[in-house]
């Protein structure tokens, strides 16, 4: 359960019943109980008499283990046993994707290797530092198979993703190919993006723990239900005899939000041993313990007319995969709502390899596909010789292009209007490296940003005491969005009590099913359900809600101690995964497109002799309906911004072509931003009223800040320079054209 609230005694008095407390940017909840060390993470709970785990990971792409020998580790005073796929146990059900894991890969059932990191063996043992050392003891042959890590290796299998994936469809829209040998003025250049891995400040502990015939899980985890059932169906268990209790989890970013194949598994030897077991996987283990963001590569063909009026729009990309899974993020469909375009061709393929399977991360396909998108309307506005938020606003859609979905609400515009004033835009220098500022070369650049409202319901129960105490209880995931106290605020307004009076109570699978916190849908789902809970116990009361100094006389007249009730909020019929919902009513059906929309703005600095590029200024302007908590929602946003630079000029998997393995699987070379790569980051919130997208009107906000950061900077970069870079990430090897002065 989460530790009691701590407020900022700089606040607004939250004591008045009759101030509003949604939308207030009141401090975290939980922030003293983290900054303090009493909140308590997956790895922190104490167990009676554990057995320590240790992990051994394969150390090659692709092969079968020959021999292992575990002789010298069995050997160590302290060892317990290694276990290998000579010796694992059988789950009652493999891993897989449809069960809601990250990858269909079950660890320890053969001898076949088919990624590098795998999990080859498990050493158990009475301390982690014996774990450790028996683990650099086991011995393991290789017989080594040619493989293929990369989009372009000779081996991959390439295949288009609507032909093995039934429920994606490629947007479609007249005949793009003719339209676009008949315009006036073309792009149609190539985009790639790199691998990325999440690297979350907490890595990816488990502790397991029988009690009689039923498991305790402490894990963190994104979805406690689904990793509850996940785990429940690989040990053949009903799902009630699994608990799941993760109350913090120390960052994620998509890569605690489906099951993995360890947790099973540690379970599964915790009851042949009897004991509970700990893991505590290593920085470097978690590079291939989860998912990551897969390396892509983008075709973007861009056919306008001579007044910057788009009349086609082609796209095809390829995303990197595993052997075991077929995956994508394929957000064309996304990219396709962006402008009115007459004639939209795409077209998603995956690229087999032998490599882990990818999934969710912070803004998944928006991401990459925008990049991709955003950089060719910028090479489109240049050949036009019109500025790039003028074509933006020139090609602004009334509905979906592609399917004539009504847009619930639709910002855009505004979202450019404000970033554009804030930022300074129309001091803009449109000519290539024609700004300096003495040897540094400055650049401006733009893009748009969006992220489809995913919102599918949840259910949540609110208790109210005599005293005037509320506790609120759902099966949220706190993993660092501050969704606590924007939750917690929502009841406190509706029941007229202090924000410092309301308990909330998420992360532990016994409380009520919500949806998971990804795809920035948690607070939009859960919120609503919270509402109507406060308004049955306002029911309670005659439809209005007693003052503070009226409560224990009403809870006499009641002859109850507390008040509690239970509610379950629906979310629209036929919600879909691309940002498209169905309204109905007595008289008809509706598809609308719903979504959030931004625009970010980037000031770059490049060094005409070193080439350095420093990125001074970032301002983003974003419409995501209704905020609940002020102060929390810009922190993600400039989160989100941060780590869009950090996609944009720093991050890569890098992988050694001869070995087929990660060569930067640690925090001195995966390389993320620091305060002196960080200066100005400004988050602007326009309003906006959308009360078709749930009863509260609220959108989400945990990913759309990445998106678009990485074209803004990459144009701004072209800006000064007069290079494009259409390979991320963008580094001083890139800038290849002399720069202004050279």
């Amino acid at each position: 359960m989460n530790a009691a609230p701590e407020h900022d005694l700089e606040a607004p008095d939250q004591g008045l019943r009759s101030l509003p407390l949604i939308g207030l940017p009141l401090t975290r909840y939980d922030a003293l109980a983290k900054v303090t060390g009493r909140a308590q993470y997956a790895a922190d709970f104490p167990v009676l008499n554990p057995v320590h785990a240790w992990l051994i990971l394969s150390s090659l792409p692709r092969g079968r283990i020959a021999a292992i020998d575990v002789t010298g580790a069995l050997a160590v005073p302290g060892v317990i046993d290694v276990v290998t796929h000579e010796n694992a146990p059988v789950l009652s059900a493999p891993v897989s994707k449809a069960a809601g894991s990250c990858t269909s890969y079950q660890p320890l059932t053969g001898p076949e290797i088919m990624f590098d990191g795998q999990i080859i063996g498990v050493v158990l043992a009475e301390t982690p530092e014996v774990a450790r050392e028996a683990a650099a003891l086991v011995v393991t042959q290789y017989a080594a198979r040619p493989a293929a890590t990369s989009l372009d290796a000779p081996g991959a299998a390439t295949q288009r993703w609507s032909a093995v994936s039934p429920g994606f469809r490629d947007p479609i829209v007249g005949d793009a190919h003719s339209a676009f040998a008949q315009s006036t003025v073309v792009v149609d250049e190539t985009y790639r993006t790199p691998g990325q891995v999440h690297n979350a400040m907490e890595p990816f502990p488990t502790t397991v723990q029988w009690e009689g015939d039923n498991l305790v899980v402490h894990e963190p985890s994104q979805y406690v239900l689904g990793l509850q059932k996940g785990v429940a169906r690989q040990l053949g268990l009903a799902p009630e005899r699994v608990r799941v209790i993760s109350p913090y989890v120390g960052g994620a970013f998509g890569s605690k939000l489906s099951l993995t194949p360890r947790t099973a598994l540690l379970a599964a030897l915790s009851r042949k041993l009897r004991r509970p077991v700990k893991l505590v996987a290593t920085r470097a283990q978690g590079f291939t313990l989860s998912t990551f963001r897969a390396d892509s590569r983008h075709h973007v063909q861009l056919g306008a007319s001579a007044d910057g009026k788009l009349t086609a729009y082609l796209h095809e990309s390829w995303e990197l995969c595993s052997r075991v899974d077929v995956t994508a993020s394929g957000a064309t469909k996304q990219t396709a709502d962006m402008y009115a375009v007459p004639a939209i061709a795409t077209r998603v393929n995956i690229v087999q390899a032998d490599r882990i399977t990818p999934g969710f991360m912070r803004g998944p396909g928006e991401m990459p596909y925008m990049f991709a998108l955003e950089t060719a309307m910028d090479e489109l506005a240049y050949r036009l010789k019109l500025d790039p938020i003028e074509l933006r606003l020139r090609n602004e859609p009334t509905h979906s292009p592609v399917d004539g979905s009504r847009f619930t609400s639709r910002s855009l515009a505004k979202c450019f209007e404000e970033g554009a004033r804030r930022f300074g835009w129309s001091h803009r220098n449109i000519a290539p490296y024609a700004t300096c500022d003495g040897d540094w070369v400055i650049g401006h650049g733009c893009a748009a940003a969006i992220f489809p409202c995913f919102n599918y319901g949840g259910n949540a129960t609110v208790t109210l005491t005599r005293g005037g105490r509320v506790r609120v209880e759902v099966a949220a995931s706190e993993i660092g969005t501050g969704s606590c106290t924007a939750l917690g605020q929502v009841a406190a307004e509706l029941l007229g009590v202090p924000m410092e009076d309301v308990e909330v109570h998420v992360g532990d699978s016994l409380l009520p099913p919500t949806a998971p916190a990804g795809g920035s849908m948690q607070t939009a789902s859960t919120a609503p359900a919270i509402r109507m809970a406060c308004e049955r116990i306002i029911a309670r009361f005659g439809g209005v809600m007693p003052s503070s100094a009226e409560l224990e006389s009403v809870f006499d007249r009641l002859g109850t101690s507390s008040v509690q009730e239970t509610a379950q909020y629906k979310a629209f019929d036929g919600k879909g995964a691309d940002g498209r919902a169905t309204l109905s009513t007595r008289e008809a059906s509706e598809r609308v497109a719903v979504y959030s929309f931004g625009a970010q703005f980037v000031e770059v600095r490049i060094h005409r002799l070193t080439h350095e590029i420093r990125v001074p200024r970032l301002v983003g302007a974003f419409a995501c309906g209704r905020i609940l908590n002020e102060r929390t929602t810009l922190a993600q946003l400039r989160g989100g911004m941060v780590w869009g630079l950090s996609s944009a000029l720093l991050e890569a998997l890098e992988m050694d072509p001869r070995l087929g393995r990660a060569i930067n699987t640690n925090m001195a070379e995966y390389v993320v931003p620091v305060n002196a790569d960080v200066q100005d980051v400004e988050a602007i919130l326009i309003p906006e009223d959308d009360r078709e997208v749930n009863p509260l009107g609220i959108k989400g906000v945990g990913e759309i800040g990445i998106v678009g950061v990485a074209a803004a900077i990459s144009n701004a970069i072209f800006n000064a320079s007069g290079t494009r870079v259409r390979d991320l990430p963008i580094t001083l090897d890139k800038l290849q054209r002399p720069v202004a002065g050279e």
